[in-house]
Order: structure tokens, then C-alpha cells, then sequence
């Protein structure tokens, strides 16, 4: 499928100029070059959710589930012509653009469009860059979205990992979030996708839901050990304002979540997790092996580059960082008449600093030392003496402890 060609750009502050200069940037895709795509469909929208999700009487026009992947394609072809020619291609590099290493569909539903139409955008991005030998092509499944056939059609289409939405085992706790499934479809949708072939299978837990016991969330954990799958990631309850949620908290329909209760779900997260045989490899993500690690996440979190496309997406290139028009009929109308880009950020090297020591702090293989500025150098120490990290090899390693208090250390890290 030939690549479209990109009009020179007038002006040079803008997102489209940016963007050029960064793509034109050889350490472009140097650590590591993904895709993301977001598709912003879903049933019935989760009360904790303040996502980029729409149902169907909120699209307005221009944009459906049946054109949707013709839509996003056009997009990935259009970041394709954005790349200039490269000299000296080197290993992992085309001589115009990156070859891909990781694809993650996240949403919203992504298995509400049809297998067919995500294996197709899955082939477009092959087509227009290139899948690196041994691409890792993950996608979100909501348990009620999915069936065996699906699943199956979904692997030959070239995805290697699923990422299920099971949330809770505890009818009452999906029931505040406002969850969809019943608990056993996501052990079904986990069994399907063993079935269908995939090798990686995620489940995602959430952990201090008002009404939420020890025991409802020790019986997830075992549940998603018992599925077999090899990769779990569990995340505290962010109440995040004008959500359903919030508003039934602040009428007081259901109390507040607590930090204390969700300090202790953590706890139990490690311990069962790690006796089943789970590794963490960053704060809120666990895996049976270096194999079963997201590495797609840990794109993000070591410094990769990637293209977001889909309404809302947002991308990183060298020093730039851009973001997608949210609405998907304002998303589709951009599109048709060049980048839909809402807005972008030349990063300064500030920024760089705190955001690669904000990712890098949360990973188990640690903070290399020589990342911190001398200020940053003593703040590790005494994070190291507080008993929140460990220094080894000339790395800060988060202790359990430190775990639990991250976003602190990370403050005093880069204060």
C-alpha cells in the first residue's frame, strides 16, 4: 500500500513542523518504536472511568465502529509520510522510518471493533513501517466482548498478547464500578485466548472499591493465579473528578476510598502474587517471567518513542509530544484535512529530567544514579537510608516500602 506524500510545512512553530523535525531525528526509534491505538468505543461507560470513551449516541457524525479502522489507517500512513529519509539506516531501521516493535490498542473496547477491522490496522502499520522481527502486538478485551472464535481469529490476525479487564471476582465490587461481565467471563475470555494460542495473557485488577473486603480482593488474586495467565497488573482506585463515582462519593451514596486499605491490598498483591511464582517489574505490574513482561509499558516507562493515532491518542518523538483532537467526529474532520493534532509541547530538558526519573523510579531494575543531578544524588541516599530504596551497582532500587510510597520518592528525587 503506497504511502501518501506530506506537503511541505509553512510555519515553523507548528505541531506539523515539530513533528517533521523530530521524525527527521535518528535517535527517533533508537530506544524502541511503538504504536498505540485508541479506540474510543464503548457499551455503557464504568462510573471510575474518565477515559477518552464514547458510547454510541455520543459519537456524532462523521465517525462509526464500521469505519473506524479505515479511519485510523488513513492515519497511520499519514504518520508513515512524515518520516524523512534517513541516512546510514542502521539495525531495526527501514531508511524512511522506524521498524515497530510493540503495537497496544487501549480504549475504551478495542474488541468492539471486529477482529478483522484490528488485524487489518495491525497489517497497515506492518505495511506503512514495518513489524520488527519478533513484534509484540498486544490488545485490551473487555471479558464480555470476546468468544473463542473471536479470540482465534484475533491471533491469526497477528496479535500476541491479551490484556483482559477483569477487575474484581466480586459481584458487588463490579457492580459499584459499574462493570459490565460477570466474574467468570474473564476467566472464560482467559481460557479462549489460551485456546486461540496466545502465549502472553494479562489480567487487570483494581483494588480498593468502596465495600471492597480483604477477602474479595485476596479471592481475585487467586482467581487470576488459578487462570493460568502470566502476567497481572493491579491498580489502586483513582476516584477522578466528574465521574459517576465522584459524584455518587460526594452525595454520599458510598464512603471514599481509603489509603490505608489500599496500602494493604498492595501488601496482599505482593505476597500472593510472588508466591505464585510473579515477579514485579514496575510498581503496579507483575510477571511470571522477563517473556511475559509488557513490553509495550515498558516502552514507555525506559524512554522509547511511539505514534499515538486515534482521537485523544497522545505520541512522543525526540523533545516533542503531541496529542490527538479528543472528540472522534472533531478527531475524523482533522484527519481528512491533514494531522489531526490537537496540540503539542517541545520538551524542555527539564521536562526530560523529571519525567525519565519519574518512569525509570518505578521499574525493578532500578534508577541508574548516574540520571540524577547532584541534588537528586543526595535525595537517593536518603531514601536509601529511610529504608525506601536500596543502592546497588550504582542504581536506586525501590524497597516494598518505597513502593508504597513512590510519588514520594520521586518528589524528593527531582525537588
Amino acid at each position: 500500500m503506497g504511502v501518501p506524500t506530506v506537503s511541505p510545512v509553512a510555519d515553523p512553530n507548528s505541531p506539523a513542523a515539530s513533528i517533521a523535525a523530530a521524525a527527521a531525528d535518528p535517535a527517533a526509534g533508537e530506544a524502541g518504536f511503538g504504536f498505540y491505538v485508541h479506540v474510543p468505543f464503548c457499551v455503557s461507560r464504568c462510573g471510575y472511568c474518565d477515559f477518552n470513551t464514547y458510547t454510541a449516541s455520543e459519537l456524532g457524525a462523521g465517525v462509526s465502529r464500521d469505519t473506524y479502522a479505515q479511519i485510523v489507517r488513513a492515519e497511520i500512513r499519514d504518520a508513515a509520510a512524515r518520516f524523512a529519509e534517513r541516512s546510514g539506516a542502521n539495525e531495526g531501521h527501514s531508511g524512511r522510518r522506524p521498524k515497530v516493535d510493540t503495537v497496544f490498542f487501549g480504549g475504551g473496547t478495542p474488541t468492539l471493533l471486529s477482529a478483522a477491522d484490528l488485524a487489518s490496522i495491525l497489517a497497515e502499520i506492518d505495511d506503512s513501517f514495518g513489524l520488527a522481527a519478533g513484534y509484540e502486538a498486544t490488545t485490551e478485551a473487555n471479558p464480555e466482548s470476546v468468544d473463542a472464535d473471536y479470540l482465534a481469529e484475533l491471533h491469526d490476525g497477528g496479535f500476541t498478547r491479551l490484556s483482559v479487564g477483569m477487575q474484581s471476582t466480586a459481584s458487588h465490587v463490579l457492580k459499584i464500578l459499574d462493570r459490565e461481565h460477570s466474574p467468570q467471563k474473564a476467566l472464560d475470555a482467559v481460557a479462549y485466548a489460551h485456546k486461540a494460542g496466545f502465549e502472553h495473557v494479562s489480567l487487570d485488577l483494581i483494588y480498593g472499591t468502596p465495600g471492597e473486603t480483604a477477602g474479595d480482593f485476596a479471592a481475585s488474586l487467586h482467581a487470576a493465579v488459578d487462570a493460568g495467565v502470566d502476567h497481572v497488573s493491579a491498580y489502586a482506585l483513582i476516584v477522578e473528578d466528574g465521574t459517576a463515582l465522584a459524584r455518587r462519593i460526594r452525595s454520599g451514596q458510598v464512603p471514599q476510598p481509603s489509603d490505608d486499605v489500599a496500602a494493604d491490598r498492595y501488601l496482599a498483591a505482593e505476597a500472593v502474587l510472588s508466591e505464585a511464582g510473579f515477579h514485579w517489574y514496575e510498581v503496579s505490574n507483575w510477571a511470571r517471567s522477563e517473556a511475559a513482561q509488557c513490553r509495550h509499558n515498558l516502552l514507555y516507562w525506559e524512554g522509547g518513542h511511539w505514534w499515538g493515532a486515534g482521537p485523544g491518542a497522545h505520541s512522543h518523538l525526540p523533545g516533542v509530544r503531541w496529542w490527538n483532537h479528543k472528540h472522534p467526529s472533531t478527531y475524523g474532520a482533522a484527519l481528512a484535512e491533514g494531522l489531526p493534532a490537537a496540540g503539542h509541547e517541545i520538551l524542555t530538558d527539564d521536562d526530560q529530567y523529571l519525567e525519565r526519573i519519574l518512569l525509570r523510579t518505578r521499574l525493578a531494575s532500578g534508577l541508574p544514579l548516574a540520571l540524577l543531578r547532584p541534588s537528586g544524588r543526595a535525595a537517593a541516599e536518603r531514601a536509601a537510608g529511610d529504608g525506601l530504596a536500596v543502592i546497588e551497582d550504582d542504581r536506586l532500587e525501590l524497597t516494598l516500602r518505597g513502593r508504597l510510597l513512590a510519588d514520594a520518592v520521586v518528589r524528593d528525587l527531582t525537588s
